[in-house]
């Protein structure tokens, strides 16, 4: 192992690739590695991973180039031969990465090659030249793989959504629930086309912006009844443009995202006002002032904006949440159920089943990490009229509970700060927003050692609300985890009484009674956990003491 710290915290946070490669050839478990290429009007990216027996996916290398395969064709008829050769290029490039891991290829290709009236020859070179047999998908087909990867990355599974995919050359709309596809429509309408017509040259104004609006609409008018009517509870995008903006809305709130910006939500209301700045700059030039647009998107990002603008307001959508997942990821969970001709199951949980992953990959020792945050959990609930914080929150105690010693895969030595860089770096925390991925690293670095302090960097960037909710959270983790400072379960329940401030002054008292299993010795659990109380003594502002029952064996 490397003697540089910041070295083995990169390696370890890099969500897998090259971290744990041997845990389940350890078990005696195959695990299969794959790769999904998805061939797009703007861009072109490779995924390769390595599907565990758990039915999650680890990354191995992820590839993105934006090609252009539909630009400078009109209305999307013919691919250029540059735009081809820049194409079949970067295939050959994918192709070699992926041999690397052994995996098996599939890629897809969308809108640019569906409509192209020669396609046949890319699809003849692309095997010739680069290697790779490439499948021209429909836009139904396109949007049901699409929604596949959604699913994986959003914790909506179990309510109705409208998915809006916003491509170069198309848009695909998709109503679904529970992994089931209720509706789907793919539109003539992408980043890149609208651009073409509407914003030669990159350039706007507000005529132009009106007729592109225009133009969306009458393609949107037989849709709406139709989609209002199914009535769809949330709204799920993806894409590369999407991602975009919902970047620049961050910037814009003046809190951009850190990382990922999966389950990143934004307002209708929001997506006007960033759509209204980047119209006000009128050439891809003057648009790269806008804080958070990549320069390679400047020139085709108004015709974006103006679409997914349009679609929101004539859907009836009030907001729209992010998915990092798309059709790459919905090509490899595709083959894994073709490949084991079986189908493939969606955790309740989407949660819970992320943070499991990455605690089986770091953390050798599950038992007492479970154990421990469970009586955090029920501290937690005992102790509500005490904190004030609400039931959603729950979920970051249970996970900083069940990853706070994953640092101990770097060192022993400081583990707690290890365990904050290797949760906030891996991308493997599905269905969690990047705030509350921060929230819950916080929460896991505070779990031993100093309490959170304004001079520490990230304590000090949360608001009062959530350091509060830190102070507590890890307050109550200190005291779990103190509880099973001997690792062998002996404390098997938990109660809590409040007492108020005795009539001389003083602060409440919160006695909580330990329930130790028959015939353990717990003295060492319960001296642990009174010596980590003060800090939840802070956060709840009352003493804090400790007795002890007999409850029956383990």
């Amino acid at each position: 192992m490397s003697t540089d710290p910041d070295a083995e915290i990169d390696a370890a946070a890099d969500t897998g690739r090259g971290v744990a490669p041997d845990d389940d050839a350890a078990n005696g478990q195959a695990a299969d590695t794959f790769a999904a290429v998805d061939i797009g009007t703007n861009s072109m990216h490779l995924l390769v991973a390595r599907v565990l027996p758990s039915r999650r996916f680890e990354v191995l290398a992820s590839e993105k180039e934006m090609v252009r395969l539909g630009s400078g064709a009109g209305d999307m008829k013919t691919l250029t031969p540059d735009a081809i050769d820049r194409g079949i290029d970067c295939l050959s490039r994918f192709r070699q990465i992926a041999e690397i891991s052994g995996a098996q290829i599939k890629a897809v290709a969308t809108s640019a090659v569906r409509e192209a009236d020669n396609q046949a020859e890319f699809l003849r070179r692309a095997r010739a030249e680069a290697g790779v047999d490439v499948e021209v998908i429909s836009g139904t087909e396109e949007a049901r793989l699409i929604h596949l990867g959604v699913l994986q990355a959003v914790a909506v599974y179990d309510r109705r959504l409208l998915l809006i995919d916003i491509g170069g050359g198309s848009t695909e709309l998709l109503i679904g629930r529970g992994g089931e596809t209720e509706w789907v429509r793919s539109l003539k309408l992408g980043a890149i086309r609208l651009s073409e017509r509407f914003f030669t040259d990159g350039r706007s104004s507000p005529k132009r912006i009106e007729r592109c609006r225009q133009h969306v609409r009458a393609f949107l008018a037989p849709l709406r009844t139709e989609v209002r009517s199914r009535a769809p509870e949330v709204c799920v995008g993806s894409s590369g443009t999407i991602g975009a903006l919902a970047t620049m809305i961050g910037h814009l709130r003046g809190d951009p995202p850190k990382g990922s910006v999966n389950h990143f939500t934004f307002t209708r209301a929001e997506l006007d006002k960033i759509t209204q700045v980047l119209g006000d700059a009128q050439t891809p030039k003057e648009r790269l002032r806008v804080a958070g647009l990549e320069a390679k998107r400047a020139d085709i990002i108004v015709g974006g904006a103006v679409l997914l603008d349009v679609i929101l307001d004539e859907l009836g959508m009030e907001s729209l949440t992010v998915s990092d997942f798309a059709l790459r990821e919905g090509i490899i969970l595709d083959q894994l159920q073709e490949y084991h001709g079986d189908s493939l199951h969606h955790l309740s949980d989407l949660r819970r089943g992320s943070v499991e992953h990455v605690a089986e990959l770091f953390d050798a020792d599950r038992a007492h990490s479970d154990h421990s945050t469970n009586l955090a959990l029920r501290l937690f609930a005992a102790t509500a009229d005490l904190h004030g914080l609400g039931p959603e929150v729950v979920d970051y105690l249970e996970a900083a509970g069940l990853l706070s010693n994953v640092g101990r895969f770097i060192s022993h030595s400081a583990h707690h700060k290890h365990s904050y860089y290797l949760i906030r770096n891996t991308d493997q925390l599905t269905g969690f927003t990047d705030h509350e991925i921060e929230l819950i690293a916080l929460v896991a670095r505070y779990h031993r050692k100093s309490a959170p302090k304004l001079k520490h960097d990230e304590f000090a960037a949360l608001d009062d609300t959530d350091r509060h909710l830190v102070r507590v959270l890890a307050g109550l983790l200190r005291v779990g985890i103190g509880l099973d400072r001997a690792h062998a379960g002996n404390v098997v329940g938990l109660d809590c009484a409040v007492e108020p401030p005795a009539e001389d002054g003083g602060r409440r008292r919160l006695i909580i009674t330990v329930t130790v299993a028959a015939g353990a010795d717990a003295s060492l659990d319960i001296y642990a956990a009174a010596e980590r109380r003060s800090l939840l003594e802070d956060a709840l502002d009352a003493d804090i003491e400790l007795t002890t029952t007999t409850g029956a064996g383990r």
